[in-house]
């Protein structure tokens, strides 16, 4: 099997799976912290996994996106407990990998903080200070890769400042790393030019400069150590044209043309979006708006626009993933 750098060298665009937290919720599977169901519920982890291989990924994310220690004591857990929950989740990807038999990555998921940061806040008063953070995902990003993943993916970052902080953390380790933020649409009022931004105001245009400057690096350029950049989640409540795929497509476009205004070396760009917006059926449960069908009928323009490796955050599902496969092998043939 190619290594994952390797295959990033091949034309043929990529497959990444679906949602995680949504799917153990299908399973009537609803914690404080979904990290915690690799120990609780292992065996529907590992099936989750495996539906997603079988549907025809070729990428695979581990269930550690809220395994930090912040907010793992918001559940009511200790630090130490995050790396037996990491080492888990590792296990159940790769047992899933090894039950289908297929070639397939696994991505060791990265998250977010659960709020504001002090690089971003400006205190520790109303932010999570950054050596707590650091702190954090050195501890998340050691027990990954002692569990063999194939990549780090830094995901649904709000601050680039962080997504920074996090790939210094993850660069040390050597192997490949991804790095998506999750923007909200937003409009320059003067020249009526609609850009994508972060909670906390971070363009694809400012990651990479946040990232370039080495302000949380000791001067060192991380955009070297970075191999693919690109967004998911994203979810507008009142603007459909920028939920779901539309919302990927736009990123996409802003995250390419930013590269090229950066003038760095280019990366792949990565992007897995919501399946639309977030609604309520008559039972209070909650559903998306976008079906495999709608989403797979965007994924030739998402590739035009510049995607290389490509799946679905919130509400999607193997349907979708399957969709997406046949979308690509059609594509590329």
């Amino acid at each position: 099997m190619k290594t994952f750098l390797e295959r990033l060298k091949e034309p043929k665009p990529m497959i990444y799976d679906g949602g995680f937290g949504s799917q153990l919720f299908d399973k009537g599977i609803e914690l404080a912290n979904s990290a915690l169901a690799n120990e609780l519920y292992p065996e529907a982890v590992v099936d989750i996994h495996k539906s997603y291989i079988n549907a025809g990924a070729d990428v695979i994310g581990t269930n550690t996106f809220v395994v930090s220690p912040l907010h793992l004591e918001m559940a009511g857990k200790s630090a130490a407990e995050a790396e037996q929950l990491v080492t888990a989740a590792a296990k159940h990807a790769k047992a899933a990998v090894e039950d289908c038999g297929k070639h397939v990555y696994i991505a060791g998921s990265v998250g977010p903080s659960p709020g504001a940061i002090e690089a971003d806040s400006g205190d520790t008063d109303f932010g999570i200070p950054n050596k707590d953070v650091r702190d954090a995902h050195e501890r998340v990003v050691a027990a990954l890769a002692e569990g063999g993943v194939d990549f780090f993916c830094i995901e649904t970052m709000f601050s680039a400042k962080e997504a920074a902080i996090a790939v210094d953390v993850a660069r040390k380790v050597g192997i490949p790393i991804a790095v998506n933020l999750t923007y909200k649409y937003t409009k320059d009022r003067r020249t009526g030019e609609i850009i994508y931004k972060t909670d906390w105001g971070h363009s694809a245009a400012n990651l990479l400069d946040i990232l370039s400057n080495g302000e949380f690096s000791d001067g060192r350029n991380l955009l070297d150590d970075v191999h693919l950049i690109g967004l998911n989640c994203g979810a507008e409540t009142r603007r459909s044209e920028h939920s779901g795929m539309p919302y990927a497509i736009n990123g996409v476009r802003q995250t390419r043309i930013a590269m090229e205004q950066n003038g760095s070396a280019p990366k792949r760009i990565m992007a897995y979006p919501n399946a639309g917006m977030p609604q309520l059926d008559e039972n209070l449960r909650t559903y998306y708006s976008q079906a495999p069908e709608e989403m797979v009928s965007y994924v030739p323009e998402l590739i035009s626009a510049g995607a290389y490796l490509l799946g679905g955050c919130c509400g999607t599902t193997p349907d979708h993933v399957k969709a997406f496969r046949q979308a690509v092998d059609s594509h590329s043939s």
